[in-house]
């Protein structure tokens, strides 16, 4: 019997392979190389909330079919998709385009888990781009506006009695031709602008939970109070549970105590062991709804012991700190877009390589730009010691960006229509507390470069309220008004910064964006022709000549006022070829040492005095 399962698995494995192939005519990633059809992105797609082995993948091909977007349920399936590859992707293996006057329909069957019986089955959903409505056996389970932040339908009432339930999902997505945030998606890509991404762009996975269970914490570290305030959120809970929380060294109790569902707790973590890129401690934290003195929930999570804020230096300029001491934030601009999969990484592996290389170069942040990253993204910085500036992907573009001479725009916010700004709002806030616990992530950043700004002043205050723990960039480069933390230029492609004197008093120094120093090279562009750059060079020593220049330069910026700094980029995008990477990942353009004894300049002790 063994021996038949066996031979059924390898010819289904076959099958698949065999009916799976991705797009021709592209440049792929080694990982992209890789790639096997019946093995997708395995890894639990959500590792700061993650329950044993109470959940199933669904990633792998599905049938799909684009119809007009008037059009019900379609009567035939076109072919097989790879999730979670966006359809226009190469790793989708179908690489179309939709636009707005279609739907994309994916549809897959699926049996439960053999434990499922007296117990809720959730579907989740990493992220899906735009607009999606979920149906289980016919019935719609969820629908759902936002293309950046996860959500889960509970298909328990949806399930029929035999072993074999059908999902499917309907997308719409307009693209640029919506005011939905879309990040850098147009339908014409060119120049920064880059190719549309409809349908399932992430992990997609069912996970059974008992009738009872923790559906979301929220975490806040005090470094200085020592201590980690935990809000639950409990879902079915019956008189008398109690949450009981565990903070762990490894595997030593560090601090444990109860409180009832949906209430808020409060651990002290006695001497903590702080949490920075030179040594990036995580603590592990164990959740459980105990009923009766047994559990019947508990999930994994962890946390880490980090503190962002600022303070005036001894000439009295506001400087950015991390733990209570000035640490010089530097490193690059990441789009986090990728050749073969486009907003997809085509493996784990993929999406920590970029990670483990940008801090081999001696960065210690990363600017993740106008897209939000899988879960994952997050865990590697949060392991590996790599601080996050958060973008809020941008939409609705329309107003500009307006000079005061020598210095900074001013304000000229959109005026966005009442649907609008509640597509806005609804995924910001989303976003932003999906992440919340992230350790890494220590500034938010709602707007870039005027891109669809309105309302900087109460969209900002309302970012401080809800967050507080972290720091607020109001407008990365963008029409500034005196409000959030941190005023941010962006210059290409020098390295300059705002006039502390105007505005160091009240709000932190950074350069958002410069550099974009490009170098095309060939056999690993995106186009053989009219590729683009701030400013390119024909060789990769002429490059880190100019390159270095520009750390001499900064080290000065920073003894000036400067607090941090972001460079373009950490790859090249489609036709930007100013990445200190190709797009494909095979190649750095100079070498990763050299970029890392560069930047030593910049966190030199002593550049900076707090009293």
């Amino acid at each position: 019997m063994k021996k038949q399962l066996l031979v059924w698995l390898l010819a289904a494995s076959m099958a698949n392979a065999q009916e799976y192939k991705p797009v021709s005519g592209r440049i792929m990633s080694p990982w992209a190389e890789q790639l096997k059809a019946d093995s997708v992105l395995q890894e639990h797609p959500r590792p700061q909330f993650e329950r044993g082995g109470t959940w199933k993948n669904l990633n792998g091909l599905w049938n799909y079919a684009l119809t007009a977007r008037n059009s019900g349920r379609p009567a035939a399936w076109e072919g097989k998709i790879l999730v979670p590859f966006c359809i226009e992707s190469a790793l989708s293996g179908v690489g179309k385009t939709v636009g707005k006057d279609k739907l994309l329909w994916y549809q897959q069957n699926f049996t439960l888990p053999a434990d499922a019986k007296g117990k809720k089955i959730l579907l989740h959903f990493g992220a899906v781009d735009w607009d999606t409505e979920v149906y289980v056996n016919g019935q719609l389970a969820v629908h759902h506006q936002g293309g950046f932040d996860p959500f889960t339908a509970d298909i328990t009432p949806y399930l029929k009695k035999t072993k074999q339930q059908e999902v499917v999902v309907k997308v719409w997505d307009p693209t640029d031709e919506g005011p939905q945030p879309r990040g850098k998606q147009v339908r014409k890509p060119e120049g920064i602008w880059y190719t549309p991404v409809t349908g399932i762009w992430q992990t997609v996975w069912l996970e059974t939970v008992p009738v009872t269970y923790l559906s979301a914490v929220r975490q806040t570290p005090d470094i200085d109070a020592q201590t980690l305030t935990v809000e639950t959120t409990v879902v079915n809970p019956v008189e008398g549970d109690m949450v009981k929380l565990t903070a762990m060294n490894g595997d030593a109790v560090v601090a444990e105590t109860e409180t009832t569902p949906g209430g808020t707790a409060v651990l002290k973590i006695a001497s903590p062991e702080l949490w920075s890129p030179e040594k990036p401690f995580l603590y592990n934290l164990r959740l459980s709804i105990v009923r009766k003195g047994k559990a019947v929930d508990e999930v994994k999570s962890y946390f880490a012991m980090r503190k962002i804020s600022m303070a005036k230096d001894q000439a009295g300029i506001q400087r950015m700190l991390l733990n209570n001491k000035f640490l010089f934030q530097y490193g690059p601009l990441d789009q986090g877009w990728w050749p073969d999969g486009l907003y997809t990484a085509p493996s784990d592996a993929a999406l920590k390589f970029d990670v483990e290389k940008t801090k081999e170069m001696g960065f210690n942040m990363i600017r993740k730009h106008i897209k939000v990253e899988p879960a994952r993204w997050y865990y590697h910085c949060d392991k590996l010691g790599m601080l996050v500036w958060q973008d809020m992907p941008s939409g609705d573009l329309g107003n500009h960006w307006e000079m005061r001479p020598g210095i900074i725009g001013r304000a000229n916010d959109k005026q966005r229509s009442p649907e609008s700004e509640g597509y806005y709002r609804k995924e910001w806030n989303a976003i932003m507390g999906t992440l919340h616990n992230v350790p890494s992530i220590v500034v938010w950043v709602p707007f870039n470069e005027a891109w669809g700004q309105f309302k900087t002043k109460d969209i900002t205050e309302w970012t401080m309220a809800k967050d507080p723990s972290r720091l607020v960039n109001s407008a990365s480069g963008g029409n500034f008004e005196l409000t959030g933390h941190i005023i941010d230029l962006h210059n290409y492609p020098d390295p300059v910064m705002p006039d502390p004197v105007y505005f160091g008093e009240k709000q932190i120094i950074v350069l958002g964006e410069f550099g974009g120093l490009g170098l095309p090279v060939d056999g690993h562009v995106w186009q053989q022709k009219d590729n683009w750059g701030y400013q390119t060079f024909k060789t990769a020593g002429e490059l880190f000549t100019r390159y270095d220049s520009y750390m001499e330069r900064m080290e000065k910026l920073i003894r000036q006022g400067l607090s941090a700094a972001v460079y373009t980029q950490t790859t090249d995008v489609e036709v930007e070829t100013n990445g200190l990477m190709t797009y494909d990942r095979k190649v750095f353009k100079n070498p990763v040492e050299a970029f890392y004894k560069a930047h030593q300049r910049l966190y030199k002790s002593g550049l900076v005095k707090i009293p």
